[in-house]
């Protein structure tokens, strides 16, 4: 079963630390988490408190409540909403996990969903799923069985990779501004 202290160390690595740039739609953000989408965090209190401590926004770092508030926010918003405990493949929680933190939760098990209907040998494998986004129990178990008939997710990863990018394209396309952020996300996708 996928372990999920991998994925948050393989995702963290790209998450960065506190950013507050008036360019960036995300606004005030830290470790990934913007303020203007989850005001409610906990982590805020305790980073307005230290914003008026010499050392900030270095401080941050160094406080384990906040590092623990941040995993925890991880974990509950992302992680366990997708079971990723449950998750036979490392590698493919992994890309769902991250997709789920870069592009949000519904879009990424839409992504997956996609990927598995694609990969089910015309419905021989499991029938296809309703690409809604939501994952459950018929997610899970086609996922299950692409990896028992497959024993890799490596395509699985590929075509939800595949979708990542096209999305980000589109992203760009809509929007010049935002291709600042081209190179960070292709490294993702």
């Amino acid at each position: 079963m996928a372990d999920f202290e991998q994925a948050y160390a393989a995702t963290s690595a790209h998450q960065g630390g506190y950013v507050k740039v008036p360019i960036d739609r995300g606004g005030e953000t830290y470790r990934g988490i913007a303020r203007v989408h989850h005001p409610d965090w906990d982590g805020w209190r305790r980073i307005d408190a230290m914003r008026r401590k010499a050392g900030f926004p270095r401080s941050l770092g160094r406080s384990a409540p906040l590092q623990v508030a941040v995993r925890t926010f991880y974990r509950q918003a992302y992680w366990d909403r997708f079971q990723g405990d449950a998750l036979p493949d490392q590698a493919v929680a992994n890309e769902l996990y991250d997709t789920a933190v870069n592009m949000g939760l519904r879009r990424a098990v839409r992504f997956l969903q996609s990927s598995l209907n694609l990969l089910n040998h015309d419905q021989r494998d499991y029938p296809d799923l309703i690409v809604d986004g939501w994952f459950g129990d018929k997610t899970l178990a086609a996922l299950d069985t692409l990896l028992a008939n497959d024993c890799s997710g490596e395509a699985l990863i590929k075509l939800m990779n595949i979708q990542q990018g096209a999305r980000y394209v589109e992203i760009m396309a809509g929007d010049a501004t935002l291709e600042r952020f081209a190179r960070g996300w292709t490294e993702r996708a």
